[in-house]
């Protein structure tokens, strides 16, 4: 028999002649290359090796042979592998683009002349599934009610994975009426891989506020299992209202009259209601508004419980709105003009929604309550009464009064001698309101005579001086006058070149000053007559000699009376 017939049979008869190195198994991903050691260290006398799939029903397909001889390849005409194998000089297999129909039972047959070796390679093929994605969400959920939450699906796996759902990163499991979880899977009939989705119903509270629902799928690998998370999903949780507030917004933390107001009514439901039935102070019927109802130049007389309620009238919510305000009267106010020594009723009187005290200020300066009796020209000026809220911002009152206290003009003048000897200082102090005006004359030539500007002693009260170098004695009169009336003063002054008595009283020229003077000289003059009188009548008791001395003492005291007369006059 011929060496190749011998080779032949060898080859079909494999079955019996093989020897086994046992089972290995290869695990490939999909889409990349498969590659298949033969498993047997190089044999001697080694002719060729083949490659070898088999059939479910047992039967082989031969798909690449090489030569060692040769040192040569070739493939066999398998329409699912061509272009795709590629066989090494160790004999190696390799298969590009793994797919699944490449799981099957491989064979490497080493042929020596006298032997046939096989070697054995199960395929195990792998494709991890895309990332699993939920479908098919809400856009809300509502609570009370069992809830879609959507299809979580993860397609093209080898093998098939499954799918688990998370709440918060926490397993869902079923729980019946509460938690619906549906799978379900599909294979491709063409590619052979898998497609996997599973349904999430979900019975949702308000603890699922802000809560996110994931799913992940775990699938095999060649180094084990392993897991895929999908994105998060976060839903919007629709619950019914169960609690309204209200609210006051107001420019101000408080409110007061002439405020512009909004009263917002807030139901704690998702989404929230839309309108609202409000109730002002003593009405029983509500008026239908949205969740905001305003109120423009609200007055005091608004103050009041607000209410709100949701258009069924339940969940009834309130607030107390106070409308601070503040009134001030000053009685008189404004101008207000006063005699010197009148006497003046003031009353400031404040109306407020708290209590409120009154400060007095005059001329920019804080005093006590004011006091207008025997009013003085220093009482004149402005006086403000206010008053104001410290707790509402903006909530301030003023009064002004504005008082002046007239009086008649009153005017007093006094000398001195300069230092330097040569002249003399007229000092003029003149009072009154109006301010009165002042002129002051020499009568010894008529001249009016120029004085320096006036500066002010106190309120109501002016000074003022002349200087003049008389050359003879002088007479100086100096006259004040406003519309209240007028007033003259008159000082003699003596010439430079002749000293001055001392005088008890500069006001010597005044008019009533004059008049004084001579009443008191006459006063003293009487009294002396009756001190003489009443010595002489005690020396007549003595001497016993009434008649005599009667008609004595009564010429003397016509002589006393002349006499008295002629000093008088000299003194005059």
């Amino acid at each position: 028999m011929a060496a190749s017939s011998f080779l032949t049979v060898c080859v079909l008869c494999a079955a019996t002649l093989r020897t086994g190195f046992g089972l290995h198994t290869v695990s490939a991903i999909y889409g990349e290359t498969i590659n298949i050691p033969c498993g047997q260290d190089k044999l001697d006398g080694l002719l060729f090796g083949k490659w070898k799939y088999e059939k479910p029903d047992g039967t082989a397909v031969f798909v690449a042979t090489r030569s060692a001889v040769k040192n040569n390849f070739n493939f066999d005409d398998v329409p699912e592998y061509n272009g795709r194998l590629n066989l090494s000089e160790n004999y190696t297999l390799s298969i590009s683009n793994a797919r699944i129909s490449d799981e099957k039972r491989f064979v490497c047959m080493l042929i020596t002349a006298e032997n046939v070796f096989e070697e054995p390679t199960l395929i195990k093929v792998f494709k991890p599934p895309s990332k699993p994605e939920i479908i098919n969400q809400p856009t809300f959920m509502e609570t009370g009610n069992l809830n879609m939450v959507g299809d979580c699906v993860a397609n093209d796996s080898y093998p098939d994975g499954n799918i688990t759902w998370y709440r918060n990163g926490q397993v869902l499991l079923p729980i019946d009426g509460v938690v619906s979880i549906e799978p379900s899977k599909e294979k491709n009939a063409t590619s052979g891989l898998h497609n996997m989705r599973s349904t999430l119903q979900y019975m949702s509270t308000k603890d699922d506020i802000n809560a996110d629902f994931s799913c992940a799928v775990t699938y095999y690998m060649p180094d084990g299992l392993a897991i895929m998370k999908s994105d998060p999903a976060v839903f919007d949780i629709y619950y019914p209202t169960e609690k309204v507030t209200i609210h006051v917004q107001s420019p101000k933390k408080t409110v007061k009259e002439g405020d512009n107001i909004t009263l917002k009514c807030i139901g704690n439901g998702n989404p929230p209601p839309e309108e609202f039935l409000f109730y002002l102070p003593g009405q029983e019927e509500g008026l239908l508004s949205t969740s905001a109802y305003h109120i423009t130049d609200i007055k005091r007389n608004a103050t009041g419980d607000y209410k709100c309620s949701l258009i069924n009238k339940i969940m009834i919510a309130s607030t107390m709105v106070t409308v601070h305000y503040l009134d001030l009267t000053l009685t008189p106010s404004g101008d207000v003009t006063k005699q010197i020594g009148d006497s003046l009723s003031v009353s400031c009187i404040p109306s407020a929604s708290k209590n409120v005290s009154v400060t007095w200020m005059k001329n920019q300066k804080i005093l006590t309550q004011p006091s207008f009796t025997n009013l003085q020209y220093r009482d004149s000026g402005t006086y403000e009464c206010e008053t104001s809220l410290m707790e509402v911002d903006g909530l301030r009152r003023k009064k002004t009064l504005r008082l002046a206290v007239e009086g008649k003009p009153r005017i007093k003048l006094s000398k001195r001698t300069n230092a330097d000897g040569k002249s003399k200082t007229i000092i003029y102090e003149v009072e009154g309101f109006p301010k009165p005006e002042v002129q002051c004359l020499s009568l010894g030539n008529g001249v009016y005579l120029n004085k320096t500007e006036e500066t002010t002693v106190s309120y109501g009260k002016y000074s003022a001086k002349i200087i003049i170098s008389p050359e003879e004695n002088v007479t100086i009169i100096c006259s004040a006058e406003n519309k209240l009336g007028k007033e003259t003063f008159s000082l003699n002054i003596f010439a430079i070149s002749t000293p001055e008595p001392v005088e008890p009283n500069d006001r010597s020229g005044d008019s009533n000053d004059h008049a004084k003077l001579i009443v008191g000289i006459v006063v003293g003059l009487l009294l002396a007559a009756l001190v003489a009188g009443l010595a002489y009548w005690i020396y007549i008791k003595k001497s016993g000699s009434a008649t005599k001395h009667v008609g004595k003492e009564l010429g003397n005291t016509e002589e006393n009376k002349k006499l008295e007369e002629n000093n008088h006059k000299s003194e005059a």
